[in-house]
């Protein structure tokens, strides 16, 4: 359960997301490209007959790169903005602990982006126009989407700790993000034990793969649990030091 003072951080947050352009800049962006990728790489005329799971997995690996898109936008701004505009003094010297902020701000950046990602349902729901697909695969590749899209706003909410500007912010966060999307290519041309450590690390092939085809796996689930848990006490820690500078 959550501090009263996370929740005052986490009700502030979510206001500003409803409230700015921003917001639904990135949702509208989120849920018009999520129904082109949907069209174009699953039901588009080029691909001819496909079975139903193989149309859903592909729907969810479409959307898992703009989930993580999505999530570098909405978390590069959460405390870079604030010190730009000197509101983060106010909390700053407020009786709220760091881990207190970090954690308010990042769940209601979970809270409006799994908001984003459950109205996308709608779009494989199409597929049962002409095909059948379980319910149980809907399940586990949305928790995926979940479970990514968390572990990049933690990615995100760190790098928006370390600079007042969004610009840099978004720079740092594609970059970490990239490199843990890269891995799961580079573990493919290099040999043991790299290929095995960079395997482990990937944020989407090694560890999305059970997601994206229905199948849940508890160490998948560990794995963004860590993940998430590591940048989010990062974060916690790099406003500490910028609050004694």
């Amino acid at each position: 359960m959550t501090s009263g003072a996370t929740g005052v951080v986490f009700r502030r947050e979510f206001r500003a997301y409803t409230r700015s352009p921003m917001g639904y800049i990135v949702a509208a962006a989120v849920l018009l490209l999520d129904g082109i990728l949907f069209y174009g790489l699953a039901l588009g005329p080029r691909w001819g007959a496909r079975l139903s799971g193989e149309v859903l997995q592909g729907f969810f690996y479409n959307a898992s790169g703009m989930t993580a898109i999505a999530a570098v936008a909405l978390s590069i701004r959460l405390v870079a903005e604030e010190r730009q505009t000197g509101t983060l003094l106010l909390l700053d010297t407020s009786p709220v602990r760091d881990w207190e902020i970090v954690l308010g701000k990042f769940l209601s950046a979970l809270a409006f982006l799994g908001a984003i990602t459950v109205a996308t349902v709608y779009i494989p729901l199409l597929i049962l126009v002409n095909g059948k697909i379980a319910v149980g695969h809907i399940l586990v590749g949305y928790l995926g989407l979940v479970c990514l899209g968390g572990a990049v706003l933690s990615i995100g909410l760190f790098a928006s700790s370390l600079t007042r500007h969004q610009l840099v912010a978004a720079a740092v966060a594609s970059v970490i993000t990239g490199a843990l999307f890269l891995f799961s290519s580079l573990a493919h041309v290099v040999g043991p034990p790299l290929n095995g450590v960079l395997s482990a690390l990937t944020i989407h092939g090694h560890h999305w793969a059970g997601f994206g085809s229905g199948a849940l796996h508890l160490r998948d689930l560990a794995y963004y649990a860590a993940l998430t848990y590591f940048f989010l006490y990062a974060a916690a820690k790099a406003m500490e030091a910028k609050r004694w500078e």
